[in-house]
C-alpha cells in the first residue's frame, strides 16, 4: 500500500483524534444514528483530553456523513480544532470508534482503506467491448471497443461457398478480439486498474485473453456471465477481494523466504517491534508487514518530534538527543516512519502463528 496520502498527518505536532465511523448499515434512521454517534464520539474524546474545538470539529463531520453516508464508512485524523484528513474507507471497522493519542492511530487503514483495487471491465460479444471502471466506492464508464460487424454469425449448411463465409466469420472475430483486447490494454494503462474483468461467453472472452499483452498476466480475471449481461457487485467484490488475499499472500511469502540468511549471514528481513524500530530508525525498511491482531502491534514504544526518533525504551530517545518524548503504539509509531522515508505497508494475515512475523510485526528491508 503506498501510504503518501497521509503525509498531511504527519506535517502537524499532535496529540489527534482519531476516528473511525462505521456507515454500512444504511436505513431510515441512519441519519439520527449518526447524530447521535456524533455526540458520543465527542465525549469519548472530551473524556480523554481532546480540546473541545477538536471535539466540536469530529461531531461536525460525522453529523454530515448522516446526509451523505459513505458505502462503508470514514476516518478522521483531527487536531487543534481541525480535521485535516478523511479518507472515506473501502471496508467496515470493526466499531465506531475515536482515540486520543500523541499520534494519529493511522495502522487500522491497512486493512480498511489500503488495497483498493480498481477493476477495468470489459463487456464482450462479437461486435466489440464496453469498459466500466469498477472500484469499492463506485462506477463509471470507461470506454468501448468496437470491431468489424460483418460477417458474425456462422451457418449450419457446409458447400464450398459456406464453409468460405465460415472462413470469414472466423476472421472477423479474431480481428474483433485483437481490437477488443488492444483497447483494453490502453484503457487498462490510462487507468492504472489493478485487474481486468472479463464478461461474456467463453469463446469471446478466452479471445480477447490470448491478445492480451503479457504484462497482463496475472491481472485478467473471467466471469461466466452470457453476452449483454452486467457484473454484479458482490461479483466484483469477490473478485477484488481475491486479488487482494493473493497479493498479501505473495508478501508474506516473499518476507519468510527473506528472513532466512543468504551465504554471507545477512538476513533480507526482520520481526519483531526491537528489530523493525531501529531498521526504521535507519531508513532500513523497503516494506512494513504488520498483522492487525498481532500481539506486540499495540505494544509502547517512544517516539519524538522526528519520524526518525523513535526506540523501544525512552532512555534509548534521550540518548539520540531528544529532549521530548511520548509513548504511542509501535505499529501507528511505524507507520509514521515508512510514510517519511516513502516505503510501503501492507496488512497480513499468516495461515499459521509459525508462518507470522514475530509480533505481528516484520519488515523487508531496502538495502538488501
Amino acid at each position: 500500500m503506498d501510504l503518501a496520502f497521509l503525509h498531511p498527518l504527519y506535517e502537524h505536532p499532535g496529540p489527534w483524534a482519531s476516528v473511525y465511523v462505521d456507515t454500512s448499515r444504511h436505513t431510515d434512521s441512519t441519519p439520527r444514528e449518526l447524530s447521535l454517534a456524533a455526540r458520543s464520539l465527542s465525549r469519548e474524546l472530551a473524556g480523554q483530553g481532546a480540546d473541545e474545538p477538536t471535539c466540536r470539529a469530529v461531531r461536525d463531520m460525522v453529523e454530515e456523513l448522516g446526509h451523505a453516508p459513505e458505502p462503508y464508512g470514514r476516518a478522521m485524523f483531527a487536531r487543534a480544532g481541525e480535521v485535516v484528513l478523511d479518507p472515506p474507507l473501502v471496508a467496515a471497522p470493526p466499531d465506531t470508534s475515536a482515540q486520543w493519542s500523541p499520534l494519529p492511530h493511522t495502522a487500522p487503514l491497512l486493512q480498511l482503506a489500503g488495497e483498493d483495487p480498481v477493476c477495468v471491465v470489459a463487456y464482450i460479444d462479437r461486435k466489440g467491448a464496453e469498459f466500466e471502471l469498477r472500484g469499492a466506492l463506485g462506477s463509471r464508464e470507461a470506454g468501448q471497443a468496437a470491431g468489424q460487424q460483418w460477417p458474425l454469425h456462422r451457418t449450419t449448411t457446409w458447400d464450398w461457398s459456406v464453409r468460405h463465409f465460415q472462413l470469414r466469420v472466423e476472421n472477423t472475430w479474431e480481428h474483433n478480439a485483437a481490437e477488443i483486447a488492444d483497447a483494453l490494454a490502453v484503457c487498462q494503462e490510462e487507468t492504472r486498474a489493478d485487474l481486468v474483468v472479463l464478461v461474456g461467453e467463453e469463446r469471446e472472452r478466452h479471445a480477447v485473453r490470448e491478445r492480451l499483452p503479457q504484462r497482463l498476466g496475472e491481472r485478467v480475471a473471467e466471469a461466466s456471465h452470457g453476452a449483454g449481461s452486467r457484473l454484479l457487485d458482490e461479483d466484483v467484490e469477490r473478485i477484488r477481494n481475491e486479488h487482494v488475499r493473493r497479493r498479501a499472500e505473495q508478501e508474506l511469502e516473499r518476507f519468510l523466504a527473506a528472513r532466512a540468511p543468504d551465504e554471507q549471514g545477512r538476513a533480507r528481513a526482520v520481526e519483531g517491534v526491537p528489530a523493525v524500530v531501529e531498521a526504521a530508525r535507519e531508513h532500513f525498511i523497503d516494506e512494513l508487514l504488520i498483522e492487525p491482531d498481532g500481539p506486540d502491534t499495540h505494544r509502547e514504544v517512544w517516539v519524538g518530534e522526528d519520524p526518525d526518533l523513535l526506540a523501544v525504551r525512552r532512555n534509548e530517545l534521550m540518548s539520540l538527543g531528544e529532549e521530548h518524548a511520548w509513548p504511542a503504539r509501535a505499529d501507528d509509531a511505524l507507520v509514521r516512519s515508512v510514510v517519511e522515508t516513502g516505503a510501503e505497508a501492507i496488512s497480513v494475515t499468516a495461515p499459521t502463528a509459525r508462518d507470522a512475523p514475530t509480533g505481528g510485526v516484520g519488515a523487508l528491508l531496502r538495502w538488501a
